[in-house]
Protein backbone atom coordinates (compact mmCIF):
# COMPACT_ATOMS: atom_id res chain seq x y z
CA UNK A 1 0.00 0.00 0.00
CA UNK A 2 1.56 3.49 -1.05
CA UNK A 3 2.19 5.60 1.69
CA UNK A 4 2.09 8.85 -0.20
CA UNK A 5 -0.15 9.36 -3.56
CA UNK A 6 -0.67 12.08 -6.20
CA UNK A 7 -3.69 11.90 -8.39
CA UNK A 8 -4.21 14.03 -11.33
CA UNK A 9 -2.19 16.84 -9.14
CA UNK A 10 -2.36 20.14 -11.07
CA UNK A 11 -0.48 23.19 -9.93
CA UNK A 12 -0.98 26.64 -10.96
CA UNK A 13 0.69 29.56 -10.45
CA UNK A 14 -0.46 33.28 -10.90
CA UNK A 15 2.71 35.70 -12.05
CA UNK A 16 1.05 39.10 -12.73
CA UNK A 17 -1.04 38.40 -16.07
CA UNK A 18 0.30 35.38 -16.46
CA UNK A 19 -0.53 31.72 -15.34
CA UNK A 20 2.57 29.11 -14.86
CA UNK A 21 1.39 25.84 -15.14
CA UNK A 22 3.88 23.94 -12.73
CA UNK A 23 1.92 20.41 -12.48
CA UNK A 24 0.45 19.03 -15.01
CA UNK A 25 -1.42 15.91 -13.69
CA UNK A 26 0.99 14.35 -11.91
CA UNK A 27 0.23 11.00 -10.73
CA UNK A 28 2.71 9.60 -8.07
CA UNK A 29 3.16 6.75 -5.39
CA UNK A 30 5.86 5.86 -3.00
CA UNK A 31 5.35 2.72 -0.76
CA UNK A 32 6.79 2.06 2.85
CA UNK A 33 10.42 0.77 2.18
CA UNK A 34 10.77 2.34 -1.33
CA UNK A 35 13.45 4.63 -2.48
CA UNK A 36 12.24 6.79 -5.37
CA UNK A 37 13.86 9.36 -7.38
CA UNK A 38 12.25 12.27 -9.34
CA UNK A 39 14.90 13.85 -11.74
CA UNK A 40 14.45 16.49 -14.12
CA UNK A 41 15.81 19.57 -15.33
CA UNK A 42 15.84 22.88 -13.49
CA UNK A 43 12.36 24.63 -13.89
CA UNK A 44 10.06 21.09 -14.28
CA UNK A 45 8.48 21.02 -11.32
CA UNK A 46 10.51 18.72 -9.11
CA UNK A 47 10.62 21.29 -6.38
CA UNK A 48 6.77 21.82 -6.74
CA UNK A 49 6.42 18.46 -6.42
CA UNK A 50 7.95 17.82 -3.48
CA UNK A 51 6.09 20.44 -2.42
CA UNK A 52 2.93 19.04 -2.66
CA UNK A 53 4.40 15.45 -1.22
CA UNK A 54 5.65 17.30 1.70
CA UNK A 55 2.46 19.30 2.56
CA UNK A 56 4.00 22.86 2.26
CA UNK A 57 1.41 23.51 -0.51
CA UNK A 58 -1.91 22.96 -1.49
CA UNK A 59 -2.68 21.49 -5.64
CA UNK A 60 -4.98 23.56 -7.51
CA UNK A 61 -6.39 20.38 -8.52
CA UNK A 62 -6.27 16.72 -8.28
CA UNK A 63 -5.49 14.81 -4.46
CA UNK A 64 -3.22 14.10 -1.92
CA UNK A 65 -3.18 10.93 -0.11
CA UNK A 66 -1.25 10.62 2.96
CA UNK A 67 -1.17 6.65 4.54
CA UNK A 68 -4.41 6.32 3.41
CA UNK A 69 -5.80 9.60 4.01
CA UNK A 70 -7.15 12.34 1.79
CA UNK A 71 -5.31 15.52 3.09
CA UNK A 72 -6.13 17.81 -0.14
CA UNK A 73 -8.07 19.72 1.50
CA UNK A 74 -6.60 20.28 5.03
CA UNK A 75 -5.92 23.98 6.63
CA UNK A 76 -2.42 24.47 7.15
CA UNK A 77 -2.54 24.07 10.71
CA UNK A 78 -3.33 20.50 10.04
CA UNK A 79 -0.92 20.14 6.72
CA UNK A 80 1.92 21.26 10.17
CA UNK A 81 0.64 18.72 12.34
CA UNK A 82 0.29 15.80 9.55
CA UNK A 83 4.22 17.26 8.70
CA UNK A 84 5.67 17.18 12.08
CA UNK A 85 4.16 13.31 12.56
CA UNK A 86 4.50 11.81 9.18
CA UNK A 87 7.45 13.13 7.78
CA UNK A 88 11.00 14.22 7.73
CA UNK A 89 13.00 16.72 5.51
CA UNK A 90 16.75 16.33 4.08
CA UNK A 91 17.81 19.35 2.37
CA UNK A 92 21.08 20.28 -0.19
CA UNK A 93 21.84 23.41 2.00
CA UNK A 94 21.89 21.13 5.78
CA UNK A 95 19.99 23.87 7.26
CA UNK A 96 21.88 23.26 10.72
CA UNK A 97 21.85 25.73 13.23
CA UNK A 98 25.42 27.32 13.39
CA UNK A 99 25.43 28.43 17.24
CA UNK A 100 24.00 24.70 18.35
CA UNK A 101 25.83 21.14 18.77
CA UNK A 102 25.09 17.96 16.27
CA UNK A 103 22.63 16.55 19.18
CA UNK A 104 21.11 20.14 19.80
CA UNK A 105 20.19 19.95 16.12
CA UNK A 106 19.00 16.85 15.90
CA UNK A 107 16.87 17.76 19.01
CA UNK A 108 15.60 20.52 17.63
CA UNK A 109 12.37 19.64 16.00
CA UNK A 110 10.73 17.51 18.92
CA UNK A 111 11.24 20.18 21.60
CA UNK A 112 7.91 20.58 21.96
CA UNK A 113 7.11 16.78 22.85
CA UNK A 114 7.63 16.42 25.87
CA UNK A 115 6.34 12.57 26.27
CA UNK A 116 9.99 11.62 24.77
CA UNK A 117 13.79 11.91 26.05
CA UNK A 118 14.20 13.83 22.80
CA UNK A 119 18.43 13.59 24.05
CA UNK A 120 18.72 10.18 24.60
CA UNK A 121 17.03 9.64 20.71
CA UNK A 122 19.15 12.60 19.59
CA UNK A 123 22.19 10.69 20.70
CA UNK A 124 21.34 6.75 19.44
CA UNK A 125 20.33 8.89 15.60
CA UNK A 126 23.77 10.48 15.52
CA UNK A 127 25.32 7.40 16.69
CA UNK A 128 23.13 5.10 13.79
CA UNK A 129 24.83 7.56 11.10
CA UNK A 130 28.39 7.57 12.40
CA UNK A 131 28.75 10.52 14.44
CA UNK A 132 28.58 9.01 18.15
CA UNK A 133 32.06 11.06 18.46
CA UNK A 134 30.58 14.11 17.39
CA UNK A 135 27.89 14.94 19.33
CA UNK A 136 29.06 18.39 20.80
CA UNK A 137 30.69 19.21 17.60
CA UNK A 138 28.89 22.27 15.78
CA UNK A 139 28.03 22.70 12.17
CA UNK A 140 31.18 24.43 11.82
CA UNK A 141 33.69 22.47 13.41
CA UNK A 142 32.15 19.37 10.79
CA UNK A 143 32.86 18.13 7.01
CA UNK A 144 29.74 18.85 4.72
CA UNK A 145 29.24 14.84 4.73
CA UNK A 146 29.18 15.26 8.40
CA UNK A 147 26.69 18.03 8.53
CA UNK A 148 24.44 16.01 6.16
CA UNK A 149 24.38 12.74 8.40
CA UNK A 150 23.63 15.29 10.99
CA UNK A 151 20.88 16.72 9.13
CA UNK A 152 19.35 13.16 8.41
CA UNK A 153 18.87 12.26 12.05
CA UNK A 154 17.69 15.51 12.38
CA UNK A 155 14.78 14.62 9.76
CA UNK A 156 14.38 10.92 11.59
CA UNK A 157 13.93 12.75 15.28
CA UNK A 158 10.09 12.60 14.96
CA UNK A 159 10.12 8.84 13.56
CA UNK A 160 8.62 9.92 10.28
CA UNK A 161 6.78 7.47 7.68
CA UNK A 162 7.97 9.67 4.60
CA UNK A 163 11.91 11.26 4.15
CA UNK A 164 12.03 14.02 1.58
CA UNK A 165 15.38 15.05 0.32
CA UNK A 166 15.67 17.52 -1.86
CA UNK A 167 19.26 17.52 -3.62
CA UNK A 168 20.77 15.80 -0.99
CA UNK A 169 24.01 15.48 -2.52
CA UNK A 170 24.28 18.67 -4.54
CA UNK A 171 26.85 20.39 -1.62
CA UNK A 172 28.92 16.67 -1.65
CA UNK A 173 31.56 15.17 -3.51
CA UNK A 174 31.15 11.67 -5.40
CA UNK A 175 32.41 9.55 -2.55
CA UNK A 176 30.86 11.71 0.46
CA UNK A 177 27.35 11.74 -1.73
CA UNK A 178 27.53 7.76 -2.23
CA UNK A 179 28.36 7.32 1.45
CA UNK A 180 24.74 9.65 2.05
CA UNK A 181 23.08 7.69 -0.69
CA UNK A 182 24.47 4.84 1.37
CA UNK A 183 22.76 6.06 4.76
CA UNK A 184 19.10 6.91 3.28
CA UNK A 185 19.12 3.14 1.21
CA UNK A 186 19.77 2.12 4.79
CA UNK A 187 16.70 3.67 6.10
CA UNK A 188 14.13 1.86 3.75
CA UNK A 189 15.74 -1.42 4.26
CA UNK A 190 16.10 -1.54 7.80
CA UNK A 191 13.34 1.66 9.04
CA UNK A 192 11.27 0.81 6.93
CA UNK A 193 10.93 4.36 5.71
CA UNK A 194 9.75 5.29 2.01
CA UNK A 195 12.76 7.88 0.51
CA UNK A 196 11.76 10.54 -1.86
CA UNK A 197 14.32 12.46 -3.57
CA UNK A 198 14.47 15.26 -6.26
CA UNK A 199 18.02 15.27 -8.16
CA UNK A 200 19.80 16.48 -10.65
CA UNK A 201 22.53 14.08 -9.98
CA UNK A 202 22.62 10.39 -12.14
CA UNK A 203 24.24 9.01 -8.95
CA UNK A 204 21.34 8.97 -6.77
CA UNK A 205 19.69 6.64 -9.30
CA UNK A 206 21.57 3.82 -8.45
CA UNK A 207 20.53 3.68 -5.01
CA UNK A 208 17.05 3.93 -5.60
CA UNK A 209 14.29 1.44 -5.93
CA UNK A 210 13.28 3.24 -9.12
CA UNK A 211 13.23 6.86 -10.57
CA UNK A 212 10.68 8.70 -12.81
CA UNK A 213 11.23 11.43 -14.77
CA UNK A 214 9.44 14.59 -14.17
CA UNK A 215 9.69 17.22 -17.62
CA UNK A 216 7.80 20.40 -18.04
CA UNK A 217 5.12 19.59 -15.28
CA UNK A 218 4.36 16.17 -16.79
CA UNK A 219 5.70 12.98 -14.75
CA UNK A 220 7.30 10.27 -17.01
CA UNK A 221 7.56 6.80 -15.41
Amino acid sequence: MSIIELEGVVKRYETGAETVEALKGVDFSAARGEMVTVVGPSGSGKSTMLNMIGLLDSPTAGSVTLDGQDVTGFSEDERTEERRAELGFVFQSFHLLPMLTAVENVELPSMWDTSVDRHDRAVDLLERVGLGDRLTHTPGELSGGQQQRVAIARSLINEPEILLADEPTGNLDQETGGTILTEMQRLTEEENIAVVAITHDTQLEEFSDRAVNLVDGVLHT
